[in-house]
C-alpha cells in the first residue's frame, strides 16, 4: 500500500512538473509592429529593467515581462546576463569575503 501512494506522489510530481516546461516561441524572428526583432542589446535593457517590469506587467495588462519578439538565444543570453549582473548573483555570483577569525 506505501509503495502505491509513493508511486502516485511520484507521477503527479513528475505530471505537475511537466506542466512548467517552456514551449516554443512562435514570435522568434518575427518583428513586431513597428518592425523591430529584439536581439542581444534590448536583451540587455530588457534584463537590466526586469525586476521593475515585472512589477508593473502585474497591475498592467499593457506592459509584459519579456519580449516575445526576439531573435532567440543572443536575446536570451543579453537577457539573463543582465537580469544576473543585476540581481548580483546568478552568472557572476556573490564574491564572499575570506577573512579569517581569530
Amino acid at each position: 500500500m506505501k509503495k502505491i501512494i509513493l508511486y502516485s506522489i511520484v507521477l503527479i510530481l513528475v505530471l505537475s512538473l511537466t506542466a512548467c516546461v517552456a514551449g516554443p516561441n512562435p514570435m522568434k524572428d518575427k518583428a513586431d509592429e513597428d518592425g523591430k526583432i529584439a536581439g542581444f542589446w534590448r536583451g540587455m535593457w530588457h534584463g537590466f529593467i526586469a525586476p521593475v517590469t515585472f512589477i508593473i506587467s502585474i497591475f498592467s495588462s499593457k506592459v509584459t515581462f519579456y519580449e516575445v519578439h526576439n531573435n532567440g538565444a543572443w536575446y536570451n543570453f543579453g537577457f539573463v546576463l543582465a537580469a544576473g549582473l543585476f540581481l548580483s548573483g546568478g552568472i557572476l555570483g556573490r564574491k564572499k569575503d575570506k577573512k579569517k577569525k581569530c
